[in-house]
């Protein structure tokens, strides 16, 4: 009896040896805090249809505080996947974060996403011309540990007035929620336009944006902060701001923990970047129109930003990397 005992404890052993050899491996990816666009490249990745029947593994959406969590959770391995800036991403892997000289060098650039702009809204008629006329004003700056806070202090800072603002940490919604109760002057948004945020304080307020682009110019920013690139937020994006908005933008790309397989960001490259897969991120919302198979490595220099070797594999094959 004891034989059997043993045996039947043996083969148990190896069944279940076996079948956690099979099971499939759940990845989290790091999104965003509500309201922002992160969250939803979690989410829409999360629940495409070819991603949740993969044989091998399956992805989980996580929220965050944005960009900035997002590389340390990922460098750390406790996400697999997630969004961050390129700035970030480039800044952390060379120990340049602001009061960070942590080096986060196991987080790898998977594939671009879309370009986040900075938006600065302010009240019409305010007489705030400038981001520099914001001294002595309530300003909601971003999630702590998101790319939009890590972000507004690089320009703040770099414009002289970080220091002379009075800051609140919050995510977008609620910051156009306090901006709507007349509990701040402005609040600053890096994040593609148009921004469900900026739309509901819009509903309530009478808005403009400040032309960072001026200020960015103007300071030297680009220079100091060559990852950057210009654009303009058309007129007519959001109601009552009739003009074009020059501004700045970083990159969000898609990146991965260096342990993941080389054959899983394969394939989930393969998935999200097919035809299926990118009609798919765009009924998601309309920002996502900026992936494309021939601008997948946009905003990504290898040399500065290692690819995952799962992505060098799939970039290669589709020729867009030599």
């Amino acid at each position: 009896m004891k034989r059997i005992y043993i045996l039947a404890l043996a083969l148990a052993v190896v069944f279940g040896m076996s079948f956690s050899a099979h099971a499939k491996k759940r990845y989290v990816f790091g999104g965003g805090p509500a309201g922002g666009t992160f969250q939803i490249v979690a989410n829409a990745i999360q629940v495409f249809g070819p991603i949740k029947d993969n044989p091998n593994f399956s992805i989980k959406a996580q929220s965050s505080g944005g960009s900035t969590e997002n590389l340390r959770t990922v460098n750390a391995g406790r996400c697999a996947f997630g969004t961050v800036y390129a700035g970030e991403v480039y800044l952390g892997r060379n120990g340049k974060l602001t009061g960070d000289p942590n080096k986060y060098e196991n987080v790898l650039a998977v594939g671009y996403l879309y370009g986040a702009p900075a938006q600065l809204v302010i009240r019409k008629g305010s007489g705030i011309k400038s981001a520099k006329d914001l001294a002595g004003k309530k300003v909601g700056v971003g999630n702590a540990g998101s790319g939009a806070f890590a972000n507004c202090e690089r320009f703040f800072t770099h414009l002289g007035i970080w220091d002379k603002i009075e800051r609140n940490a919050m995510g977008y919604n609620d910051a156009a929620q306090a901006f709507g109760n007349e509990q701040l002057d402005a609040f600053w948004l890096l994040t593609a336009f148009p921004s469900g945020a900026v739309i509901m304080a819009a509903q309530t307020n009478d808005i403009d944006l400040v032309d960072v682009g001026a200020d960015a110019e103007n300071s030297g920013y680009f220079k100091a902060y060559p990852y950057f690139g210009k654009l303009t937020i058309p007129a007519g994006t959001y109601r009552g701001v009739d003009r074009d908005t020059p501004s700045f933008f970083d990159s969000a790309l898609l990146v991965a923990n260096a342990d993941v397989p080389a054959e899983d960001v394969y394939a989930l490259l393969k998935a999200v970047w097919s035809e299926e897969g990118l009609k798919h991120m765009v009924g998601q919302k309309k920002t996502f129109k900026a992936m494309s198979m021939a601008d997948g490595l946009k905003g990504i220099n290898p040399a500065a930003t290692p690819l995952h070797p799962g992505a060098v594999k799939f970039w290669k094959e589709m020729g867009v990397l030599k």
